[in-house]
């Protein structure tokens, strides 16, 4: 079975742990596109299955009847965060494909999702992801992270520790550092006033 990092709640932390991967990517090629019989097939499987968004738009009833708990949807790069807004509550996964390291619309689309279109499940990095963009893909809201098959898992996870402060405002952490050490500065005044 594959193994992806998932973020997990540890008391008042969170932390990346290794965990099995139970979902099964339905992705085409261009060579070789999704045919009718293979989503036909992934539609009656009983497995976890990430559906691309386009599949969802075009085979929409189809995709009526799946148990939530086994259906989540992936974006293309060129797919608009909002498009998927609709199928949140028939979804129990959403995922961002990075066909390429160096495309980063994945990243602005996690940010989307989790801000604009307020998605709270588990927000998954498929595709080209690589042990340098792990720390970049969970400020951006990520939670779950399929890295590249041909690169090692234990390896990558040590991406979240390479970072101890981030300056900037995100998803994790909505405020900038210099606000952070002034709110700090005025809850260390009132301590000793």
């Amino acid at each position: 079975m594959a193994k992806i990092i998932q973020l997990q709640q540890d008391g008042a932390t969170v932390a990346p742990v290794i965990v099995d991967d139970a979902w099964t990517v339905l992705r085409g090629t261009a060579e070789q596109p999704l045919t009718d019989e293979q989503i036909a097939a992934a539609v009656q499987s009983q497995d976890a299955v990430l559906f691309p968004l386009s599949v969802w738009k075009a085979s929409e009833t189809l995709l009526a009847g799946r148990d939530t708990a086994r259906t989540g949807v992936w974006l293309a790069p060129e797919d608009e965060p909002g498009d998927a807004e609709a199928l949140f509550a028939r979804v129990a996964l959403v995922a961002v494909d990075f066909p390429v390291f160096r495309d980063g619309r994945g990243f602005s689309t996690a940010y989307l999702l989790r801000t604009r279109y307020h998605w709270k499940g588990q927000l998954r990095a498929i595709g080209d992801v690589l042990r340098d963009q792990l720390n970049f893909m969970k400020r951006c809201g990520f939670d779950a992270f399929a890295v590249r098959a041909d690169k090692s898992i234990d390896d990558a996870i040590k991406g979240f520790t390479e970072f101890t402060v981030a300056y900037q405002a995100s998803v994790d952490e909505p405020l900038p550092l210099f606000r952070r050490a002034r709110a700090e500065v005025g809850a260390q005044a009132k301590e000793t006033a």
